[in-house]
């Protein structure tokens, strides 16, 4: 069933954020995000942070600069489950559909 490719280079990794937000942990291939670089963002819902473990996450910037990859694991999820990692993601984040290492295509959630 599942069939929309979703890219993490963060916390949707995590086998206990895919159990809280999926109910189930994903299997997934190595991918790189091309045109990116890591930053910090400080992450202030109380339950992405109970969850994750975390307060400061990491989030992808845009720089166009096809020699700065990110990398990360694409999945393969359901339509509810995108829905469910829309509302795990905080405002900083926006989702967005864009090309990986591979040639592929997935969603993937970079800053807003």
């Amino acid at each position: 069933m599942p069939s929309i490719p979703l890219f993490s280079y963060g916390t949707l990794q995590q086998e206990n954020v895919q159990l809280a937000n999926f109910g189930r942990v994903l299997e997934g291939r190595a991918d790189a995000l091309v045109g990116f670089r890591l930053d910090a963002v400080a992450v202030d819902d109380p339950v992405v942070i109970a969850t994750s473990g975390l307060a400061v996450h990491h989030i992808a910037v845009a720089t166009g600069d096809p020699a700065d990859q990110v990398p990360g694991t694409v999945f393969q999820i359901t339509a509810e489950e995108l829905a469910a990692s829309d509302a795990y993601e905080v405002d900083a984040y926006i989702r967005i559909k864009t090309p990986l290492a591979s040639g592929g295509t997935a969603f993937v959630y970079v800053k807003a």
